[in-house]
């Protein structure tokens, strides 16, 4: 599939593309993961393509949630959306100079901009008085009934009896409320990273106007949300998978090259995308090509050059 030009995308870049499980999490090799994970996109860039690129933020929210437990005792605590309008700062800051450096090498004349992001959700969300994410680190029983009685936290086995971690609300995103300036922005040829690790969850307080919210959204949702608001044609998952399978752990499984969004809907309404994995970038898939779009691709992010010409990765069309 060759890409024309001019067209509109947004880039959705897991988290683990910056911070993968099996590396140290320092900010030089951030850094560094940062700038071979952008080597993918040149391609994009070379044909002029308008776009946003958004991203995970799930081991570097983490480490703020860590941080912030071993400071309790010293510092006020920071809420968890405050924690991930903090990493939306610094991811935004690797992810945008690692851009201006690629571009100048490449010779290509373009701005990038990060843009801290607001996601609006529902204050009366079901998954907010029920929550299931789990975040930060893992703690022993005693461990997670402390933080329980002490924080107000809510805990859930994670791993056996003595494997706790806390759980906070996931709710469905509604809209970006920085869309406008960030479709401006976008049609204007400026690289936009936007939306990091979800955008920060807030709602609509009858009297005191947008509140935020202890919670956090699906990153890939929310690309789908940040897709619909810039009127993008293609939505691009980049992720540690290198395409969608059926039967995925089993010894019928398969990949697929390519589905239709009824059958990704029939999919997923089958089981056949776990909640914890490929179900929300499915989901994502779906919402945005419901909304509008052209093409969504999932593919694994070394793959990405090959998945743009039809050789790696599945595509999902209308």
């Amino acid at each position: 599939m060759a890409y024309p030009s001019k067209r509109c995308a947004v880039i959705a870049l897991g988290g683990n593309a910056i911070s993968p499980p099996d590396w140290e999490a320092t900010i030089a090799d951030q850094f560094r993961h940062t700038r071979e994970s952008l080597r993918s996109i040149v391609e994009l860039l070379r044909k002029d393509y308008l776009f946003a690129l958004t991203h995970g933020n799930g081991p570097q929210v983490g480490d703020a949630l860590r941080r912030v437990e071993l400071t309790k005792n010293e510092l006020p605590e920071k809420p968890l959306g405050v924690l991930v309008a903090d990493t939306q700062g610094s991811m935004g800051y690797m992810i945008e100079q690692s851009l201006q450096n690629l571009l100048a090498r490449e010779g290509i004349d373009r701005r990038v901009v990060t843009v801290i992001t607001q996601v609006l959700v529902d204050d009366e969300d079901p998954a907010l008085s029920n929550p299931t994410k789990f975040v930060g680190q893992i703690y022993t029983r005693a461990e997670a009934e402390r933080f329980m009685r002490d924080h107000n936290w809510k805990m859930k086995p994670f791993d056996g009896d003595d494997r706790w971690r806390r759980v906070v609300g996931s709710p469905e995103p509604l809209e970006i409320i920085n869309g406008e300036v960030i479709n401006d922005l976008v049609r204007s040829g400026v690289i936009v990273i936007a939306a990091g690790g979800g955008g920060i969850p807030v709602y609509k307080h009858p009297f005191l106007g947008l509140e935020g919210c202890d919670a956090v959204i699906d990153k890939d949702l929310a690309g789908a949300i940040l897709a619909k608001s810039i009127g993008a044609d293609e939505l691009i998952i980049l992720t540690n998978i290198d395409a969608v399978y059926l039967d995925f752990g089993k010894t019928t499984k398969r990949s697929v090259e390519r589905m239709t969004v009824d059958e990704a809907s029939r999919y997923l309404e089958a089981g056949q995308f776990p909640s914890g994995s490929m179900g929300p970038k499915i989901r994502a898939a779906v919402n945005f090509l419901r909304a509008g779009g052209e093409r969504t691709l999932i593919c694994a992010l070394d793959q990405f050059d090959r998945a743009i010409h039809g050789k790696a990765g599945t595509w999902i069309i209308p």
